[in-house]
């Protein structure tokens, strides 16, 4: 089987159980904070069912697979209502940030997991500096299942920062938004409510045609690069 097709695949799985780590880590915080609005609805859930949005979660990645580039999409927002918040604005933060931080936890874990298997020994070591370096090797170098063990989980370290780096754009209606509007003034977040899918538009499209300017990656390609030192040196 095609080694790029197997990535792909790869990459798709993770995607939809990076979003339902996520969207669950958003209910259940948001249940111990006194809204059990999602609880209710059941998404305190790994299940993806429960999670993926049939064009965010399943077109646009494929879409983003047919045009060769990296896999990104959102799930259903997780249902909140913020007036069963016992402190509304320390809450509503901490419930924001739950997705994006369990989805750094699940790659540090990744991370950890690789450099065990990296230190197992030659072989182990072959194959983790062979995909941190994305070198792509023939199954007889492959060793058998351990390097799609391997390959996998720094797909997983990849899906789950990059998860991680987009929702904390304060861009609405990315979690990172909601974090940033409790610290502006009544008028601006007014307009900065009504940004809409509009700011994703100008900060995802129009920003990077007009300047160049890649924000995602120029957040993403850093924190990646701490990620694969520590794989490549530790």
């Amino acid at each position: 089987m095609d080694q790029k097709f197997v990535l792909y695949i790869f990459e798709f799985v993770v995607l939809i159980f990076a979003f339902s780590i996520h969207e669950a880590a958003h209910a259940w915080t948001a249940a111990r904070l006194g809204d059990p609005t999602a609880m209710m609805l059941g998404r305190v859930t790994l299940n993806p069912m429960k999670h993926i949005d049939p064009f965010g979660s399943i077109l646009l990645p494929i879409i983003g697979i047919l045009q060769g580039g990296w896999m990104i999409g959102w799930a259903k927002p997780c249902p909140i209502t913020p007036r069963n918040f016992r402190k509304y604005k320390r809450d509503d933060i901490l419930v924001s940030m739950a997705g994006p931080a369990v989805n750094l936890l699940v790659a540090v874990l990744a991370a950890v997991v690789l450099l065990v298997v990296k230190h197992t020994g030659a072989q182990g070591d072959f194959a983790v500096n062979s995909v941190a370096r994305q070198i792509m090797l023939t199954p007889d170098q492959g060793q058998g299942l351990l390097f799609p063990l391997v390959v996998l989980l720094y797909v997983v370290v990849l899906v789950n920062l990059s998860l991680f780096t987009f929702n904390l754009i304060p861009v609405p209606p990315l979690d990172g938004s909601h974090v940033l509007r409790h610290f502006l003034p009544y008028g601006a977040v007014q307009v900065y409510d009504r940004i809409g899918m509009y700011g994703l538009i100008l900060v995802f499209f129009v920003l990077p045609f007009l300047t160049g300017i890649n924000l995602f990656g120029m957040l993403f390609h850093p924190l990646l690069g701490i990620f694969r030192q520590v794989i490549l040196t530790a």
